[in-house]
């Protein structure tokens, strides 16, 4: 089966279609998990115009689809993309946890759920940074 499906994204316009799709299906559930980190629910607070809940939100969105770029890059199966991008993911969770943890002054998800925006704005470029910093680890 595995040798079957090599040789169908072999066509780059099927392993185009392939590795969207892989990334847009792990993007919904990546996303789904974040909603159990945070103390907010995204989509609520996106819906009533939370602004810093729709920029750290982003970050997420970019952070995600930016190890998928690192690790669509690196390697040479969906297979090994989706596990490298998988544990870029946690390390991007697990990262975000640090950054509530190390911030005594204030709580970051109480102050994204009261639409502080220059919070979100900082969970923002965190979430894009770091992707980098993953991303750049990826083998």
């Amino acid at each position: 089966m595995e040798q079957e499906i090599d040789q169908l994204l072999s066509n780059n316009y099927a392993a185009s279609l392939a590795y969207v799709s892989v990334t847009v299906l792990a993007l919904v559930i990546y996303l789904y998990l974040f909603e159990f980190v945070t103390r907010y629910k995204c989509w609520q607070e996106i819906k009533r115009g939370n602004l810093a809940v729709a920029m750290a939100t982003g970050g997420k969105i970019f952070g995600i689809c930016n190890l998928f770029r690192f690790s669509i890059e690196a390697n040479e199966s969906v297979y090994q993309s989706l596990v490298w991008a998988s544990f870029g993911f946690a390390l991007l969770i697990a990262a975000y946890l640090l950054f509530e943890f190390l911030t005594p002054v204030f709580r970051i998800d109480e102050e994204i759920e009261k639409d502080n925006r220059a919070v979100g704005f900082i969970a923002m470029i965190i979430s894009v940074s770091l992707s980098y910093v993953i991303g750049a680890t990826v083998t």
